[in-house]
């Protein structure tokens, strides 16, 4: 799938960014931010695997709140003054194609009746 192996890179791309944070964030922001990146794949994959449409499509739903996660725990790194100077754009792409997707996803998953 697709939207699982972009939020494999995003991920990647959160784990590179926050081991740039201060050493002082590793239990604070840098944990959380890394367990909400990792939050996303998992539930994408953990959904797929689940018998119904309803349960794949609330699995997607929790994915994409953890999207909302992430991007609120990104937008407090950039605004502290040890983290702000710090190069956003590719997570901050990745995460706005990612959460898109999914949201994609799950209007398409409520069109389609159930079976």
């Amino acid at each position: 799938m697709v939207v699982w192996q972009k939020a494999m890179d995003l991920v990647v791309d959160v784990y590179d960014l926050s081991d740039k944070y201060p050493k002082e964030e590793l239990y604070g922001l840098t944990s959380q931010t890394r367990r909400a990146a990792v939050s996303i794949p998992s539930n994408i994959a953990e959904g797929r695997c689940r018998g119904t449409r309803k349960e794949y499509r609330q699995f997607l739903l929790v994915s994409f709140a953890s999207c909302a996660e992430l991007e609120t725990q990104i937008e407090i790194a950039k605004r502290l003054a040890k983290t702000k100077n710090l190069s956003y754009k590719k997570v901050d792409d990745l995460l706005i194609e990612v959460s898109k997707m999914l949201n994609a996803m799950v209007g398409k998953l409520d069109v389609i009746p159930s079976t």
